[in-house]
């Protein structure tokens, strides 16, 4: 159990740092308050994971450990849900609908495209 935590924190570790590296990068071209640094880790996040899934996925038990490193601790330090549900309600707050409704269903459709387009290289790879 050990072992697995150890992997989890290592690789959340290595993903927050390359999210805060992310969001230092996208600051420079963020328009109009459109949080690009939160949209741009959480579609990376997805592409990445997916491509882990597929590669990973073929047989899980031997990939546990690369699994555990990558999905869980390197994805899940690197994406930042939490944030962009902040981001939603702070967008609430200020009343501006439309870039609200704009980042939420891009944020969603294009994560589940990514997804889908990671699993499918992954699984080729």
């Amino acid at each position: 159990m050990l072992k697995q935590i150890l992997l989890v924190g290592l690789g959340g570790g290595i993903g927050s740092i390359f999210r805060f590296l992310t969001s230092v990068f996208a600051v420079r071209y963020a328009v109009y308050g459109f949080p690009l640094g939160t949209f741009i880790a959480n579609i990376l996040g997805c592409f990445v994971l997916g491509i882990c899934a597929g590669i990973f996925g073929r047989t899980p038990a031997e990939n546990e450990t690369l699994r555990l490193l990558f999905i869980t601790g390197f994805c899940g330090g690197y994406t930042t849900f939490s944030t962009f549900a902040s981001e939603n309600i702070q967008l609430l707050q200020q009343q501006n609908y439309t870039l609200l409704v704009i980042y939420t269903l891009t944020s969603l459709l294009v994560g589940f495209l990514a997804v889908a387009i990671g699993l499918t290289l992954g699984k080729a790879w």
